[in-house]
């Protein structure tokens, strides 16, 4: 018989597609019943904000405070000094303190969107695992530590072995970094009662070796939780685009840029991306996402909106729709703006995005284009285009795209219906 969950928050991870993976989720299910569970998430500052690809974890985090529990956000002051070599092909670049510090203070920003961080049982920490990390002292720490890693085991796990299968080198720097999270677990269970890990799961391996960590040197049970990797219908990697990643950080995405994501979400997807991205009710999310034709279109908008409203504000998100309704639906005749109507023929598999800026005359040759894109000067959805050999899909262009040269001279491109 298909085991029921009792508690709020392990409901809403099943029900809305949060859950990969659990170590032994009916005994969580019963701590959750009971008490406020302190759980974290890990971020290595490897960049200066967030993806698209990490707020499946973020809103993990927002529905463990909704549902009564302690959220913590632990910063990767430490282990983004070794790299997290988990299902990459070669090691991270590594970084200086300087580098991981503006890089922490870049990612910090967003999270107050969608967690409270205060005193009680269920304000939010947040955290820097350099705290400790940066104090260990080696021989005492392989002594302490390391004799509870098997390296038989530690061979055993995917994201390893697919590395090692390659015959792709893995340096001892980076295979520490599984022993190194694992610890991270143990402190925060000692310092602050934390019982729960949540992650993509690539992370389960890791994850694991911290529960059982904590177990055999404090005693302690703890549990690990993982979410699905999200690709979009087409394969795609979730938050990256043909113009790059979609960041969290204003500064990097404008919320119409990030708006825009969202609305041109595949229709496949928009069930499963309300569920995970909103706080609307399962019902009315699998409603929207079963509207067939051209009404999947209005779906789409109130996607965008939701996620736009949690980030960056009702402000925000009316300011967005209200610029794609002009720019789209009035074919940009508010703004006077030039368009250019391909046909999905003449685009192909792909048009090039020189041949975008000089047939939407915003450069008068191919020449001045590539100098343009050069100097940072051209932009598609107000996202910088750093590459002159971009190649542009027509699932990419529609509904239509903005295209500009500078901040004072844009043009529509759009599809031939």
């Amino acid at each position: 018989m298909k085991y029921q969950t009792k508690s709020d928050f392990m409901n809403i991870m099943i029900e809305r597609g949060f859950m990969a993976d659990c170590t032994d989720y009916r005994s969580l299910d019963d701590l959750m019943c009971r008490n406020a569970v302190p759980a974290y998430i890990g971020f290595d500052a490897t960049a200066r904000s967030l993806h698209v690809g990490s707020l499946i974890q973020i809103m993990m985090l927002r529905w463990l405070q909704k549902t009564g529990h302690k959220p913590i956000t632990l910063m990767g002051g430490g282990t983004t000094k070794v790299g997290d070599p988990s299902f990459r092909a070669n090691e991270r670049p590594l970084l200086d303190e300087a580098a991981i510090q503006d890089n922490i203070s870049g990612i910090k920003k967003v999270f107050s969107s969608y967690i409270n961080y205060g005193k009680g049982a269920s304000g939010a920490l947040m955290l820097n695992n350099a705290e400790w990390l940066d104090e260990l002292k080696y021989i005492e720490f392989l002594r302490d530590i390391g004799r509870y890693f098997s390296v038989n085991r530690m061979l055993s796990f995917e994201s390893v072995k697919s590395r090692l299968d390659r015959e792709q080198s893995l340096s001892f720097l980076e295979f520490n970094y599984m022993i190194l999270q694992a610890y991270d677990f143990l402190e925060l269970n000692r310092r602050y009662g934390c019982i729960l890990q949540m992650g993509g799961s690539d992370q389960w391996g890791n994850i694991v070796n911290g529960t059982d960590l904590t177990r055999r040197v404090l005693n302690k049970e703890v549990h690990g939780l993982t979410s699905p990797l999200l690709t979009t219908a087409d394969g795609g990697k979730m938050g990256k685009t043909q113009q790059g990643a979609i960041w969290l950080n204003a500064d990097m995405c404008s919320p119409y840029q990030f708006w825009q994501f969202w609305r041109n979400t595949m229709d496949a997807d928009v069930e499963r991306f309300l569920k995970l991205y909103t706080e609307l009710p399962v019902d009315e999310c699998a409603r929207l996402g079963s509207l067939a034709g051209s009404e999947i279109n209005h779906a789409k908008i109130i996607l965008a909106n939701e996620a736009t409203r949690m980030l960056h504000g009702d402000k925000a998100a009316e300011q967005a729709e209200e610029t794609s309704r002009q720019v789209f639906e009035q074919g940009g005749k508010s703004e006077d703006l030039p368009t250019l109507s391909l046909s999905k023929e003449e685009i192909g598999s792909g048009i090039s995005v020189v041949q975008l800026l000089v047939g939407a005359g915003l450069a008068k040759s191919g020449k001045e284009a590539k100098r343009l894109i050069a100097e940072n000067g051209a932009r598609i959805d107000d996202g910088v285009i750093s590459d002159p050999n971009l190649r542009i899909t027509a699932e990419a262009i529609e509904p239509g795209v903005k295209i500009s040269a500078g901040k004072k001279r844009h043009a529509l491109v759009a599809i031939k219906m």
